[in-house]
């Protein structure tokens, strides 16, 4: 099935594979630039070069390849269902899992266990490795997670993603005491230059990037905050965070650890969209982990 595109003002002058990431959240600039060799990217109906310059209006349209049968492998590890129906389910991934198998990941992650559990029931649009993935969060991070059944759904969701209309809030604890009771970060994201495991506020190759937060508790040098997501970024809300001088709590890349926090003190809490198939309003909320809750408790202590 083809994705098509029309080129927007902003797009004009830019090259193809990076105008194309930007606009997709289901290809990364290499992916574009894999697909320009492959034949599988077309601009106004003629295959496309990755280099070649974009002209408002132009028409952008590519094709991803069938996929090979997965091969990563069922595991029997348990799974917190939040919901499930004949096309998707919602998972509560659990601090410290990885999502899908990659170099030094290539088991125990939630793609092992949602074989196990689905079967060969799952979307074959993101190929070998990621079998059903829409969306990603970070080991570290735990929360809500939708996965697709099917390519008719997984489609549907990704579109709804790449036009903002999946609703998802964060819960966090970030270091400081914010300055205003809510705000909006507003900063294009992209790989860090030197670092390429790190991301970066950059205006280099990067994605536009914009993040709303709400105080929902002041803890003395810390700050209990609600971030509401309106795009999804590579370690959005942590880079973001980090930007204003308060990074999230325990984030060993972007602020630093934090005795009793394995990870960065992020969840995400609450997952809404519409059913791509029943058109049925849905909404989940889960809440945090115990160690982010002891967290939270010890600093209320504190702060008293």
């Amino acid at each position: 099935m083809k994705r098509a595109f029309a080129v927007s003002e902003e797009g004009a002058g830019q090259r193809l594979d990076a105008y194309l990431a930007s606009v997709s959240e289901e290809l990364t600039r290499s992916a574009v630039q894999n697909l320009c060799e492959s034949g599988l990217v077309w601009k106004n109906g003629v295959p496309a070069n990755k280099k070649e310059k974009l002209q408002a209006g132009d028409r952008l349209e590519y094709e991803l390849p069938d996929p090979a049968p997965a091969n990563a492998q069922p595991e029997d590890i348990p799974l917190d269902i939040v919901y499930e129906d004949a096309h998707l389910l919602v998972v509560n991934k659990p601090q410290g899992m990885v999502v899908h198998p990659a170099a030094g990941n290539e088991t125990g992650t939630l793609v092992n266990a949602l074989l196990w559990h689905c079967g060969d029931r799952l979307s074959s649009i993101n190929g070998v490795i990621r079998p059903g993935i829409v969306h990603r969060i970070d080991k570290d991070t735990s929360g809500l997670l939708v996965v697709a059944k099917d390519d008719r759904t997984h489609t549907a969701l990704a579109e709804r993603f790449a036009v903002h209309g999946i609703d998802r809030v964060y819960d966090a604890v970030v270091v400081g005491n914010l300055k205003d009771d809510a705000g909006t970060i507003d900063a294009p994201i992209g790989r860090h230059p030197i670092d390429r495991k790190r991301m970066c506020i950059t205006q280099n190759h990067s994605r536009k990037a914009i993040t709303h937060y709400t105080v929902a508790e002041r803890l003395g040098r810390y700050t209990y905050v609600k971030c509401r997501l309106e795009t999804g970024r590579t370690h959005q809300i942590r880079v973001h965070m980090a930007s204003i001088g308060h990074p999230v709590a325990g984030d060993p890349v972007y602020g630093k650890p934090v005795k009793g926090l394995p990870g960065q003190c992020l969840h995400a809490g609450l997952l809404g969209f519409v059913h791509p198939i029943t058109g049925e309003s849905l909404v989940f909320t889960v809440p945090p982990p115990q160690a982010f809750c002891d967290f939270l408790k010890a600093k209320r202590r504190e702060s008293r």
